[in-house]
């Protein structure tokens, strides 16, 4: 069986009980055109035949979008093209430069971690990092093989008057910065949204008047795994003793903002960091960082390794 036939099935299942008669055919032609020949992500192309199906057949959205999606643990999600619902905290929030991106990030309860993308056309309410919520009818994707979720317009997201645990994954890692990215150093966001703006420009709220941050988003390599990390204003100050105040007088100094990013890397760049922390995918959630300073049998297993 093909995979737009099984994907036909799974939209033919939701159908079972209802009074809508829809021949196969017509939704097996619709999914192959679209995954076959235009090659439609499986996802949208489920979601765009179910819109059809609302419009052409009436089939109340709730019935068709809603019938399907079980309450179920982040650890049962397997593979993609399942619309499911969770209950889950808001880990993390990333920056994203993609307009056709609300938010996105890292959820979890206490059987694992999940990325999850809210697509701007979805038009949700925005959730906020420590916060738990009901995700209802997300549907699974996966994404340069790890599996994510995503917030589409027939879903709904719920803030729920819970501390959902999340899963014993505190690691300790010691490793060397290898990389600072973009968007690093002395920042500016949106008052409204609190995103990176880029250019003056807040991808949802347009040209703003920002204000400054200051935050750094670094590669950290342990010999064995490569972990990203964000560090705040906080970790960044016990590292150097650069605060914002600080990194606002470099700016302003140098008549450059870009300084302030020369300047911690010149301090940070090549040094070994002990971190704590709980890791999420190839994310690391940074709870504690330090300076790490090797004993003299690290040197050595240094050396060794690179002769």
């Amino acid at each position: 069986m093909s995979r737009a036939e099984k994907l036909t099935d799974q939209i033919l299942e939701r159908l079972k009980g209802s009074n809508v008669k829809v021949k196969r055919e017509d939704i097996l032609k619709r999914m192959k055109l679209l995954v076959e020949e235009f090659k439609v992500p499986e996802s949208e192309a489920v979601r765009t035949i179910m819109n059809y199906l609302v419009r052409e057949y009436g089939v109340s959205r709730e019935e068709l979008f809603e019938r399907e999606s079980p309450l179920i643990k982040i650890s049962e999600i397997t593979k993609p093209n399942q619309w499911v619902s969770l209950k889950a905290k808001v880990v993390q929030l990333w920056d994203s430069n993609s307009p056709n991106v609300s938010q996105v990030g890292l959820i979890g309860d206490e059987t694992g971690i999940i990325k999850f993308v809210i697509w701007a056309k979805a038009e949700m309410p925005e959730v906020e990092e420590g916060k738990s919520y009901l995700f209802k009818n997300v549907v699974t994707d996966s994404f340069q093989g790890r599996m994510q979720v995503n917030v589409t317009r027939t879903s709904r997201i719920v803030e729920v008057d819970e501390d959902i645990p999340l899963p014993p994954r505190e690691i300790e890692v010691i490793g060397a910065l290898i990389a600072i990215q973009q968007n690093s150093g002395l920042i500016k966001r949106c008052p409204m949204c609190h995103r990176v703006l880029v250019k003056g420009v807040c991808q949802q709220h347009g040209k703003v008047e920002g204000y400054d941050d200051l935050r750094i988003k670094a590669v950290l390599d342990d010999g064995e795994n490569v972990y990203e990390v964000i560090l705040n204003e906080d970790n960044i100050r016990e590292l150097t003793g650069i605060g914002l105040d600080e990194a606002i007088r470099i700016a302003q100094e140098n008549l450059d903002r870009n300084a302030v990013l020369s300047e911690l890397k010149s301090q940070l760049l090549g040094r070994y960091f002990r971190v704590k922390g709980i890791r999420g995918g190839r994310y690391l959630l940074v709870k504690e960082i330090s300076l790490h300073r090797p004993e003299v049998e690290d040197f050595e297993e240094i050396l060794e390794a690179l002769s």
